[in-house]
């Protein structure tokens, strides 16, 4: 089973937006030496704690940076953009970084209305996403004959396209385009049952996709011991707190007593939102990550975690990929 990353370039709190550019390239080379297979990185704005608006141009900066990882977006919020120009973006990675690049197309905006208004965009976006995503597909793919625009570059790249989502219409739509879905499920679970049943269910083979091919995103905070790990994990569910009371910012330090900080109703709500964790040390991820896959059966599982302390994270994604390697070894030998 492949086994990725998501990344949001967080910002740490006592840093700033060109470190953790940074720490994201010196993340990604970590990710490609342990054996990650994808590196994605998400659009999101007038977020202070995340340094990945301007997407396309993070993909190409870690993909400079690279060799062979593939590298891509988890993802563009599609609705933000015109088709072409995401088709161009992507096209010309592709064309310098050839069969590395992956683009992952997301309904929801990225932001709120201020921020629709401005990137010049009507809130209506989203309703025309089917036909964004047919769109863009036509432009990556061969030219049709009397086209009369096409991407220059992008024809002809065949980017591969995700669609990801953590609701019911998200699988629909992937399974109906026959293209591979990717859940949000490390913050946005509750559906998660039901759209894997759905897309496995109704997926319709295309000329890139023979079968559903799901991916399972999984928040992964690692360490030496138990009680290490819960303390580095205090920092996402501090960020998570904010981000529901309307206080966004920089990605908190971590602290000792979570529910002194936050409450522990408020923690409790955190963490049932961000219950598709594997938080431990390695043998306790291990069961946990083990636990995860055989319940829900991914073709892939991409993992995030966001740690205020760039070598404490390093070092999670290091155990993770130990611990994958161990889930694989143990399935193939089954």
């Amino acid at each position: 089973m492949r086994y990725s990353v998501l990344d949001l370039s967080p910002v740490p709190e006592g840093s700033d937006t060109r470190q953790a550019i940074a720490n994201t390239v010196d993340l990604a080379r970590h990710a490609e030496a342990a054996g990650y297979h994808r590196y994605w990185l998400a659009e999101h704005h007038n977020m202070p704690g995340i340094a990945s608006a301007a997407t396309s141009v993070v993909i190409g900066h870690v993909a400079d940076h690279t060799t062979s990882i593939r590298v891509g977006a988890g993802g563009i919020m599609l609705p933000n953009h015109a088709p072409l120009a995401i088709a161009e973006q992507f096209g010309t990675l592709a064309t310098i970084h050839g069969d590395r690049i992956d683009l992952g197309l997301g309904r929801a905006p990225g932001g709120d209305q201020a921020v629709y208004h401005a990137l010049r965009r009507g809130m209506q976006g989203g309703d025309r996403f089917p036909d964004d995503v047919a769109e863009l597909m036509e432009y990556l793919g061969d030219a049709q004959p009397g086209a009369r625009v096409r991407a220059h570059p992008g024809q002809g790249t065949h980017v591969p396209v995700w669609i990801l989502g953590s609701s019911l219409y998200g699988a629909q739509l992937a399974a109906h385009f026959g293209l591979p879905y990717a859940f949000a499920s490390h913050f946005a679970p509750d559906a998660l049952e039901d759209a894997t049943a759905i897309y496995r269910r109704d997926f319709k083979p295309s000329t890139a996709w023979a079968k559903p091919h799901f991916m399972l995103a999984v928040n992964v905070f690692a360490a030496d011991t138990d009680t290490q790990a819960a303390y580095l994990r205090t920092s996402v569910q501090q960020a998570f707190v904010r981000l529901r009371t309307g206080n966004p910012g920089k990605l908190p330090r971590p602290v000792d007593d979570i529910d002194a900080e936050v409450g522990a109703q408020m923690r409790q709500a955190v963490d049932q939102a961000l219950r598709i964790t594997a938080v431990g040390s390695p043998d306790t991820v291990k069961a946990q990550l083990t636990a995860l896959i055989d319940r829900y059966q991914p073709d892939e599982v991409i993992l995030s975690g966001q740690i205020h302390d760039h070598a404490a994270r390093v070092r999670s994604l290091q155990i993770a990929a130990e611990v994958m390697t161990d889930i694989n070894n143990q399935r193939a030998a089954a």
